[in-house]
């Protein structure tokens, strides 16, 4: 892992099409565990996207350990990965080892080794019987736990999840959780439930793609839900 784990937006923005989904936001973050909050059309996803380097800002720009992540695609995929809410919308590869193996290849791993270590990684994770498994064929909370592993198998700086809990059972959450609590990596992740986020270091809560708030959990998390619960209270 790098030694300067730190995300920097500076003066970022993006708008689709009229739209501003994130608004001039400057920000750097240390931290090892960073979740980010929002009502639905808040900009979350797209900061993950910009963290991940998958979009382009309009203006400004955003590095990751030092690289500017969407310029320098190369340097970014030892430094960031991302894990969509939807593994289908991730998976591209028939069976379990070539998915894994994919990534691998597009860091310059000849495909034998490729496919070796791809293998290695399932045992790794207990989970060596899925080398030729048809990825289609997993359960969505094991499918999220293939992308988990492929993107670990390529060992970035950061980590990205998007939503990761979403549809899963409670056992495949708990397990996940308890997977995401033993990493290594800066861990950023966007959701709905915030009580995910009890034990993080920071919390940002963005709105109308805006920096609202950026501070431990518990100084942003009870003033966003008040916030939530008055937005509710408006409409009825």
């Amino acid at each position: 892992m790098g030694d300067m784990m730190a995300i920097s937006l500076d003066q970022v923005s993006v708008k689709f099409d009229d739209l501003c989904v994130i608004d001039d936001i400057s920000i750097s973050i240390d931290d090892a565990r960073i979740g980010i909050i929002g009502a639905n059309g808040s900009g979350k996803s797209t900061m993950a996207r910009l963290i991940a380097g998958l979009i382009k800002p309009d203006a400004g720009q955003v590095t990751v350990n030092g690289v500017d992540v969407y310029n320098d695609r190369k340097a970014a995929l030892d430094t960031v990965g991302i894990i969509f809410q939807n593994p289908d919308h991730q998976i591209i590869f028939p069976t379990c080892a070539e998915e894994i193996a994919f990534g691998l290849t597009q860091k310059g791993m000849k495909r034998k080794a490729a496919d070796a270590r791809a293998r290695a990684v399932l045992v790794e994770h207990g989970r060596g019987d899925w080398a030729d498994r048809l990825a289609h064929q997993l359960s969505q909370g094991q499918r999220h736990y293939l992308c988990l592993m492929s993107v670990l198998a390529m060992g970035p700086d950061v980590i990205v999840l998007d939503e990761p809990y979403a549809g899963l059972d409670l056992v495949t959450s708990m397990q996940l959780q308890r997977t995401l609590a033993g990493l290594d990596q800066q861990v950023v992740m966007i959701t709905h439930d915030t009580d995910l986020l009890a034990d993080f270091d920071l919390v940002i809560w963005m709105d109308q793609g805006r920096v609202v708030a950026n501070d431990r959990p518990d100084q942003v998390i009870p003033k966003f839900i008040d916030d939530m619960k008055a937005r509710a209270n408006a409409v009825d």
